[in-house]
């Protein structure tokens, strides 16, 4: 490709570590990303330091802790509005269990195009704590309904669900819509970021989400059985982890061994949501995959994909394929989908 974006200097240094790409043009980000040679390098390292050394704080809570340093400025978050989660399905299911749901409150979400994992966590609370789970259409386009999730809002509305990029459709959201609605009604706004986070712009603190889940497997180029849970400041400490462990308690300094009292603080911000052990061999490889990123710019990466993705979907539409992402500019996004829409398996027939 002969354009301005691939002459980018960053671009093409970042792309020599994936060699992966000098055997074949690969399509399957949106499913699994290549992983970069520091990152093996990183693991090995680590490796070695258990190994040799049994493991030291270089490779083991340092490690952690750039990890998440890293991930919170990519977002434009605090380092305490990130936890450390195994993938997306753990981040989706902390949310959802912090909840202090009743019997007649509701979550609102679109079922057709979202995750099964985010239906599930639903499910999971309308079995145990008769909520309800009200489901809206897409709209024409297979997007999140913005105007549809707004009248399906009521005073029993505790949470809304939806992607930051639709993995059934590829469809862009639209947050900054979806952020206020929730915001100015009171309601819990979760994203799922797995399609997106990495590749396409996000910022926190101007986009207003409640909490954003996302795993390294994909656009972030590090490990399966690693990931991120942003969790706003202010909403963080008025929940209640659904789950609890000694990761997410404050005891200052004191040793990870160390009880405290049945009395007990909980860490400040979206750390309260950390369990362990962790896994840091997923935090060293995404350590480097998170400087790859930075050095490049997600600004850089997202002018350079979605200009890609304009490309081939214009070209498969030349063809005559029924191209389904992209039909309205506002939700296009770097993922392209040809198929037909098939509600009943939940994403595109090819």
């Amino acid at each position: 490709m002969n354009d301005r974006l691939t002459d980018n200097a960053a671009l093409a240094a970042a792309r020599r570590e994936f060699p992966g790409t000098d055997k074949w043009i690969y399509f399957e980000t949106s499913a699994r990303g290549l992983v970069p040679r520091g990152a093996r390098d990183a693991v090995a390292r680590y490796l070695d330091d258990r190994i040799y050394e049994g493991g030291t704080s270089a490779t083991m809570g340092d490690a952690i802790a750039r990890a998440r340093g890293k991930f919170a400025r990519l977002i434009n978050a605090a380092p305490d509005e990130v936890a450390i989660v195994k993938n997306v399905s753990e981040g989706i299911n902390a949310i959802v269990t912090s909840i202090e749901w009743k019997v007649g409150d509701n979550a609102v979400l679109c079922a057709d195009i979202e995750h099964p994992n985010s239906l599930y966590a639903l499910y999971n609370m309308r079995d145990r704590h008769g909520v309800e789970v009200r489901t809206v259409a897409p709209t024409a386009d297979y997007a999140t309904p913005i105007a549809t999730i707004a009248a399906a809002i009521d005073a029993r509305t505790r949470i809304v669900i939806a992607s930051t990029v639709t993995y059934t459709t590829g469809a862009r959201t639209d947050l900054d819509a979806l952020g206020a609605l929730c915001r100015e009604r009171g309601v819990v706004l979760l994203v799922d970021g797995a399609q997106s986070v990495g590749a396409l712009t996000l910022d926190v603190a101007r986009t207003p989400i409640d909490a954003m889940t996302v795993g390294a497997s994909k656009y972030l180029c590090g490990t399966y059985g690693f990931g991120f849970l942003y969790v706003r400041r202010a909403r963080a400490e008025a929940l209640q982890p659904g789950n609890l462990a000694r990761y997410g308690i404050d005891l200052g300094d004191a040793h990870e061994g160390e009880k405290g009292g049945s009395e007990y603080r909980l860490m400040p911000g979206a750390r309260r949501f950390d369990l362990g052990s962790y896994n840091y061999a997923g935090a060293n490889a995404v350590d480097v995959s998170l400087d790859l990123l930075a050095g490049v710019g997600v600004n850089t990466i997202e002018a350079h994909v979605l200009a890609l993705a304009r490309r081939f979907a214009d070209g498969l539409c030349a063809l005559g394929l029924p191209v389904m992402s992209g039909t309205v500019d506002k939700h296009a996004s770097h993922i392209v989908i040809v198929g037909r829409f098939d509600a009943e398996i939940g994403r595109a027939h090819v």
